[in-house]
C-alpha cells in the first residue's frame, strides 16, 4: 500500500492487480542456457518477410547503433517493477538494416529451446522496444537473459522474451509458446489481458 508522497508518484504506473517490487523476480520455463563468457556458438537470425535475412554473432550486434532506455515492467504474475535502465539496439534499428516488407504484419521471437512468443508488428516497432543485453548498468545475468533479450514494456513481460536467437517476420499472426498454453494472444496489462478468455 502506498502512502502520501509514494502514492502521488506511482499514481498511473501500476496496472491493476499489480504489485510493486524492488526485487527482480526469476519466472521461466526450461533450461538456463549459460554461455560462460564464450559466445562463439551465439547467433541471432532475422529472417521471414524481409529484402536481406541475416545472421548476427553478438559483437555484430553491438556494433548497430546503440540505445538507452527507462521503463516500468509487469509480469503477467502480479508483479511490477519501476525504472528499469535497459541498453541494447532498437527493434526499429534492426528492421532497418533487414529490410522489413510491407506485407510483414507480426512478429514471431525465438529463443533457446525453441521457446516463441507473437507480436503485432506495430508493438515490436514501438519507440520504447528494443533488444536488450545489459539492465541497470550491467551485463543481464544468465537467468535474465543473457546474452540478449526483447524488451517490450507496454506488454505483459512474458512477450519480453529471454535468451533471444531469432526474429521472423509473417504476414500472419500465430500462436508462440506461453500463448499456445492459454495465455492472451496480445497481453495488455492494463486491460489485465492474461489468458485467452480475458
Amino acid at each position: 500500500m502506498y502512502f502520501g508522497k509514494e502514492k502521488e508518484q506511482n499514481e498511473g504506473r501500476v496496472p491493476p492487480n499489480q504489485k510493486v517490487t524492488s526485487g527482480w523476480p526469476v519466472l521461466h520455463v526450461g533450461n538456463v542456457p549459460y554461455y560462460n563468457d564464450d559466445l562463439s556458438n551465439w547467433s541471432l537470425e532475422i529472417k521471414g518477410l524481409v529484402e536481406r535475412p541475416t545472421v548476427l554473432s553478438f559483437e555484430e550486434v553491438l556494433k548497430l547503433q546503440g540505445v538507452e532506455k527507462q521503463n516500468d515492467i509487469h509480469c503477467v504474475t502480479g508483479w511490477s517493477k519501476f525504472d528499469n535502465r535497459w541498453t541494447g539496439v532498437s527493434t526499429r534499428v534492426l528492421a532497418e538494416h533487414v529490410g522489413v516488407k510491407e506485407e510483414a504484419k507480426f512478429v514471431m521471437l525465438i529463443a533457446e529451446e525453441g521457446w516463441t512468443t507473437n507480436l503485432p508488428i506495430e508493438d515490436f516497432l514501438h519507440e520504447t522496444s528494443l533488444l536488450a543485453h545489459s539492465h541497470n548498468g550491467e551485463r543481464l545475468t544468465p537467468e535474465h537473459g543473457y546474452p540478449l533479450r526483447a524488451v517490450i514494456p507496454h506488454l505483459y513481460f512474458w512477450k519480453s522474451a529471454k535468451w533471444i536467437r531469432g526474429i521472423r517476420f509473417q504476414s500472419e499472426n500465430e500462436q508462440g509458446f506461453w500463448e499456445r498454453n492459454g495465455y492472451h494472444m496480445y497481453g495488455d496489462p492494463w486491460k489485465e489481458q492474461r489468458f485467452a478468455w480475458d
